[in-house]
């Protein structure tokens, strides 16, 4: 299978007029097909059982290159697995896209990957915490979406966990409204396991989020 292969696939779902509204709603600057999240999931399904990772790997890569939405989000949805042998060409992958993240569907469609890569190697978080100094403000907020897990799972090695709030407490006064919903995410998300770390944060930082981002990150203390 190649790219080309695979988009015209992907083309031969499209819809001019869902693609319209998906640009309209979406912003980034790029093609849309209007093709819908479920014939992605299907295409998707059919590339995986015919190519082995390093095939994945490289229809993933290919499929992003095009800027076309759903290329991208297929992209990402080829490499999420939980459990991957000799993975580093997927994160390699993965990490390379975070630097021109410029719109929340592909970018959170990334980090679905993303996040399954880090969890089967805590070490990369070394690499997600250089993301937090960046100019752009997706790849900023990639390193909240990309490490959710951390605030979803039971038994996330504390060490970690705080890391990353560590990380969100530097973007409590970060303007960006994006990353004030990511940092409400990542909140909200820890409350429902660690309601009391939640209330000890935003009594520390809250003040300097904006009022809607505590109001989100409160929504179930």
């Amino acid at each position: 299978m190649t790219p080309e292969a695979a988009l015209a696939a992907l083309e031969a779902g499209a819809d001019a007029e869902r693609a319209a509204g998906m640009a309209a709603y979406h912003k980034a600057p790029r093609r849309y097909l209007g093709v819908t999240n479920g014939e992605i999931d299907l295409r998707v399904a059919e590339w995986r059982a015919a190519l082995d990772v390093p095939g994945r790997v490289a229809l993933a890569d290919g499929l992003w290159r095009t800027d076309v939405h759903e290329a991208m989000v297929a992209a990402a949805k080829l490499l999420i697995q939980a459990r991957i042998p000799d993975d580093g060409p997927v994160w390699r992958l993965i990490a390379s896209w975070a630097p021109g993240f410029d719109a929340w569907a592909v970018a959170d469609s990334a980090a679905s990957a993303g996040e399954r890569r880090l969890a089967a190697d805590p070490a990369r978080l070394d690499e997600v915490e250089g993301w937090t100094n960046s100019e752009n403000m997706w790849t900023r907020r990639a390193a909240l979406t990309f490490t959710l897990h951390l605030a979803k799972g039971r038994f996330a090695p504390p060490e970690q966990r705080e890391r990353v709030l560590g990380w969100a407490a530097g973007y409590a006064a970060d303007r960006e409204w994006f990353i004030q919903k990511a940092v409400a995410w990542w909140l909200r998300t820890l409350s429902k396991r660690d309601p009391e770390r939640v209330r000890a944060f935003l009594a520390a930082h809250g003040e300097a989020m904006k009022a809607f981002a505590r109001k989100e990150a409160g929504k179930y203390l």
